[in-house]
């Protein structure tokens, strides 16, 4: 593919990651591209430096026997770094394995073996019962001067891209793999989405070993000519002055960051400036949109994505209209719902959403999966949704998330958000519980503001107590919960997706049982 980018100076065509990154060069060399939000630890990284450390890279992984199209896992924890050594092996036209710098040794060893990299970079040692070869690098190494000492041209074949294991919700890792062309399509269409533009600074705090903060953060704002300020994680403390300082103008977030900011600390001044905050990962409750555009004044712009599509599929418009509880109209790919057989849905008709495009996979890169996608390039996404009138895209629940109670079908999603309008309460999850007559039972997991632990029984049981009067008033029987359990909190993946799976595990502070 070949992009076509408008600035202020010029036009500029690329059609791989390193041709992109060379033409930023020529004409932004000293702009800033990438830039640590701790300060301190990590320089600011401008689009000339990162050209130059990328030839670096290219040349150490020519000189490590790893060619064009070979794979190179990455592991490691300071963002800019990891951004510096992921977008070098992209521009260099390899293949990037980006794991969590938290999984266990296990859990290392598990990802290399469903990827198969050639070489592993980390700043960690290597695992016990690695077979990869591991090349162990210190702290700010991975900048290139310090580390691969070695000069040549950055290669711009495209052909590079990414492998990863999906972060699903039910512990059953997927790989998938996408290349430059897809990651590529996908960070046009977002930026071009979200008005992006060399003058804007985004704020990404999520992990680099996601989809979501690749293409969203690296790879759409390299695309725009801005700057991307890093983080390692989310640090509530603090936050608005932070975004303050660094003249943030978007902010690229998940739910569970969102729910935080929603309810301002003593003294907490939002900065102006600010033109967004884009939802994404995760279902984002409309009590709590609504909680964080009364608090801030900022807009949220709610989306949808996955690891198979390069990142997002839909998105609300930014300048348009903003459906709550919606994730928009379609902006990467076609989005389609079938409510039988390969029956189309009718409007707000609920069905399995199926979506196809450039940056879509067309098979998955492990074994058991083949049904997923079928002969004209429809991949299931297993989610469940309906479309509007106009076009929008309403999601109601996973399809193994759905609760059969008596026949009755129930979404965890519409519950949830019924219990979210609640004050007091800062997330939920609902699930199913086994029922010798119906079969299954919602069951409400509830993590409320102010509780942590034993000696907040008393307020945990009021919080439930008007969360039980709000059900009884809103839901019909059938979606009311049988139990409320009040816990410290919910288990969760990097991005704040909620493992349902996990729930039933996680101690319990206080319980209502509805009889």
């Amino acid at each position: 593919m070949t992009l076509t980018i408008r600035s202020a100076e010029t036009t500029i065509r690329a059609g791989s990651v390193g041709e992109l990154l060379r033409l930023r060069s020529d004409f932004s060399r000293e702009a800033a591209y990438l830039e640590y939000a701790g300060g301190g630890r990590a320089p600011a990284v401008s689009y000339g430096e990162l050209h130059r450390m990328a030839a670096r890279w290219a040349a150490f992984f020519k000189e490590l026997g790893v060619g064009p199209g070979g794979t190179v896992g990455l592991v490691v924890s300071d963002p800019v770094e990891m951004a510096v050594v992921f977008l070098s092996a992209l521009a260099a036209g390899r293949t990037v394995a980006p794991f969590d710098y938290t999984a266990s040794d296990g859990e290392l060893v598990a990802a290399c073996a469903r990827t198969a990299p050639r070489i592993v970079i980390s700043d960690r040692s290597a695992p016990d019962g690695n077979r990869t070869k591991w090349v162990t690098m210190f702290p700010g190494e991975c900048f290139g001067p310090g580390a691969p000492l070695y000069g040549g041209a950055m290669p711009c074949a495209g052909t590079g891209g990414v492998v990863l294991s999906t972060s699903g919700t039910t512990g059953v890792a997927k790989v998938v793999r996408l290349d430059e062309a897809q990651l590529l399509h996908a960070a046009t269409s977002i930026a071009d989405h979200f008005d992006l533009s060399p003058g804007d600074r985004g704020f990404n705090p999520l992990p680099l070993f996601h989809i979501n903060a690749e293409v969203v953060g690296l790879l759409a704002t390299l695309v725009s000519g801005g700057t991307i300020v890093l983080d390692d994680r989310f640090h509530r403390q603090g936050f608005w002055a932070a975004m303050a300082s660094q003249g943030i103008t978007w902010i690229n977030a998940v739910p569970a960051i969102l729910a935080r900011l929603a309810v301002l600390e003593g003294g907490e001044r939002v900065p102006a400036g600010i033109r967004l905050a884009r939802s994404a990962s995760a279902p984002l409750p409309v009590p709590v949109l609504e909680r964080f555009e009364r608090a801030t004044g900022i807009p949220v712009v709610e989306t949808y994505g996955m690891t198979e599509a390069a990142s997002q599929i839909t998105a609300n418009p930014p300048r348009g209209p903003r459906k709550p509880g919606s994730v928009g109209v379609p902006v990467t790919a076609e989005v389609r719902v079938v409510a039988g057989e390969g029956v189309l849905a009718l409007p707000g008709e609920v069905g399995r959403v199926g979506v196809r495009g450039p940056s879509v996979i067309r098979a998955y890169a492990s074994p058991g999966y083949e049904d997923r996608v079928d002969a004209d390039c429809w991949l299931d996404t297993g989610d469940l949704g309906y479309l509007d009138g106009d076009g929008y895209l309403f999601l109601v629940g996973r399809v193994d998330d759905v609760i059969n109670r008596g026949g009755e079908k129930v979404y965890p999603k519409e519950v949830e958000d019924a219990v979210l309008g609640e004050p007091g309460v800062r997330s939920v999850a609902v699930v199913g519980r086994d029922h010798e007559v119906l079969g299954s039972v919602p069951v409400a997991y509830i993590v409320a503001d102010g509780v942590r632990g034993e000696g907040d029984e008393q307020l945990a049981g009021a919080v439930v107590a008007r969360v039980h009067e709000r059900c009884t008033r809103l839901l019909a029987r059938p979606k009311r919960p049988v139990a409320y359990h009040v816990v410290e909190r919910l288990p969760a993946g990097p991005t704040g997706k909620v493992r349902r799976s996990g729930v039933n595990g996680v101690p319990v502070i206080f319980s209502l049982l509805v009889p």
